[in-house]
């Protein structure tokens, strides 16, 4: 944009310190939900165990954030609220950051655009009160207190009315406050927090007791909900310097959006397209389309190995080597996953109990009852290792019109109940297996639990074997940027571990030399540019290893016991004990329950025979 006259020369000026800070807090503070990340963060590098927050009309009219942290003295006040003045480091090592604050922004930023007192205490010492309006600053007073510190922000943006125009209402302020404090109290467990709004108490978490691990637990219970918990697997993994720990959902414990995923790294809250992209990849054959997985990530390193000096909110960090944060993620969430076995959430027992409605009373509008027609077929013997593909159907038995809805098998002999799935008593809908537990039930889906079985298998026998490739007849050149080309060249040899072999053909084209073998249509131009688009985006790329994913999966599919199949006994245990012992047997490939389990003190209920 050129707006100034050319026969004019612009003139250099140097900024006036309250223009600068203004500035500033554009950059740090762009919501009332910015000014409390930032005081929060003040008050847990002053070594506080306890924060209380109270926010009026959103944030707009007031922010108040009361901590028992270490304090200031009188002294300490007026740099406080001086630019570039900070107590957390000393300028020698921007890569040696230890604490949430750093820059020395925040508090002059606040005075520059609202109307701020700071009131503190060191143990043992005089209190102090200093103010700030609008870049105007008070002298230091005297004031009572006890050891801490206490800021109180009022009317937010008044010294730069323009910003008020974007706020949005005052729910949703509050609401995003109300986020930022949950997000920051997830990472803090010894650490207690309450936030109040216009006097009423809408969040409170007590500091939490026990080694760290468990105080992480129970803190994430109390504020993700402990059907969270319930379904979430422990994460604890280390690679080349870099320490993962955590709880990751199963894929059946999903959500709508990508509300439940919060990644930390060092302690800090982060938004960080690599992390969040390596999260994605890690349940990328599990979450079904549209579907969102849930986990709470910590990634802690020497801070050596991390910057987070890459942001003005600190929300964006870079590692010194992101494909090893990327393949940390990864691999860890799907060996959890895989070790998660046939485990499914258990919210998918509790709607499908929420599903059962009693029947109509009698009357003429009534329906009709149902009949089922029952198939009674003994059956003993030895119970088979594994499912038989080949096995036919049996025949339809004569006398009947149509296929039975509903067969039971003889109780003897056909499996124990003692196992995690239990013993196949039925077959309904020549779709569904019915299985008895020790304490109740379970229902498997037994197509989509035998495409899962049949995908993992495939998956075996490619890592076992290799993706075969083909050579192509006429090698497709596809035309780059130099640049481009260099970045697709960088993953060559991961690219011919998955049957894609690419070679460098000059100005900045390369040559298709060679494709999976799998992929008989491949547009190869198409799927260079999309894998360019990924490593763009997120450093790194899946996409050849989805496209080959989902041709196993459809192999699988046309591979595995299809709806309305009549199974025997001795097959329905087979294809139970086999989702035992499978990785991920708890989901379809689509990401939908294989199977759901219904209590039998859930089931009297529904009877009535318990309270």
């Amino acid at each position: 944009m050129n707006n100034h006259n050319p026969n004019i020369r612009p003139i250099i000026r140097q900024l006036d310190e309250a223009t600068a800070n203004r500035i500033a807090a554009g950059e740090v503070v762009e919501r009332p939900a910015s000014a409390v990340k930032e005081l929060i963060e003040n008050a847990l590098d002053a070594g506080a165990t306890r924060i209380d927050i109270a926010i009026g009309d959103g944030g707009k009219s007031l922010i108040r954030v009361s901590d028992d942290g270490c304090g200031m003295t009188a002294e300490d006040l007026p740099l406080a609220l001086s630019r570039h003045a900070t107590s957390k480091i000393d300028g020698g090592d921007l890569l040696a950051i230890n604490s949430f604050g750093f820059r020395g922004e925040a508090l002059p930023s606040l005075g520059a655009v609202g109307r701020l007192t700071i009131t503190s205490r060191v143990a043992g010492g005089d209190g102090a009160e200093i103010s700030v309006a609008g870049g105007r600053m008070t002298a230091v007073r005297p004031a009572a207190g006890n050891p801490g510190t206490i800021v109180e922000l009022r009317d937010l943006f008044f010294a730069t009315p323009a910003r008020l125009k974007f706020m949005r209402s005052e729910r949703t302020e509050a609401q995003a406050v109300a986020d930022t404090v949950r997000r920051l109290a997830m990472a803090e467990p010894y650490v207690g927090f309450t936030l109040s709004s216009d006097g009423r108490e809408i969040f409170r978490a007590d500091a939490e007791q026990g080694e760290l691990f468990g105080a992480l637990q129970t803190r994430l219970a109390r504020i993700m909900g402990r059907d969270f918990i319930d379904n979430a697997i422990p994460l604890d993994a280390e690679r080349d310097g870099l320490t993962l720990t955590g709880f990751a959902a199963l894929p059946t414990y999903s959500r709508g959006a990508a509300v439940a995923q919060h990644i930390y790294v060092n302690g800090r809250p982060v938004r960080d397209k690599l992390l969040t992209g390596a999260l994605r990849a890690g349940y990328m054959d599990v979450m079904t389309a549209g579907r969102y997985p849930a986990a709470v990530l910590y990634l802690t390193c020497d801070p050596q190995l991390v910057d987070v000096n890459v942001h003005p909110a600190k929300a964006e960090v870079r590692f010194r080597d992101p494909s090893a944060a990327r393949g940390l993620v990864v691999s860890a969430l799907r060996h959890c996953l895989a070790n998660a076995g046939h485990r499914a959430s258990s919210t998918v027992g509790d709607a499908t109990l929420a599903s059962f409605r009693p029947e109509p009373a009698g009357g003429l509008n009534a329906p009709p009852p149902r009949n089922y027609q029952m198939d009674y077929r003994p059956s003993g013997g030895a119970i088979r290792a594994s499912l038989d593909l080949q096995a036919p159907a049996p025949t339809q038995q004569a006398g009947f019109g149509e296929a039975p809805s509903a067969r039971f098998e003889h109780v003897a002999d056909i499996g124990t109940t003692e196992s995690p799935l239990g013993a196949a008593r039925a077959q309904i809908h020549e779709n569904y297996i019915i299985a008895q537990t020790e304490d109740g039930l379970v229902i498997v889906d037994q197509h989509a639990a035998h495409e899962r079985l049949v995908y993992e298998r495939l998956k075996a026998q490619a890592e076992t074997n290799g993706i075969a490739s083909q050579a192509l007849l006429i090698p497709e050149i596809v035309e780059l940027s130099e640049s481009d080309a260099n970045r697709v060249m960088s993953i060559a040899a991961e690219l011919a571990e998955l049957g894609l072999v690419v070679e460098e053909f000059g100005g900045g084209a390369i040559a298709v030399r060679e494709a999976p073998a799998m992929l008989s249509k491949l547009n190869a131009q198409a799927l260079i540019r999309d894998i360019l688009d990924d490593l763009a985006d997120q450093g790194a790329s899946d996409r050849l290893r989805a496209r080959i994913d989902a041709v196993l999966s459809s192999m699988a599919c046309h591979g595995s016991v299809r709806s309305g199949r009549r199974m025997t006994a001795d097959e329905m245990n087979a294809l139970l004990r086999e989702m035992e012992i499978t990785p991920k047997s708890g989901q379809c490939n689509h990401g939908r329950p294989t199977w759901v389990k219904l209590r039998l003190s859930d089931i009297e209920r529904l009877f009535g025979r318990r309270d």
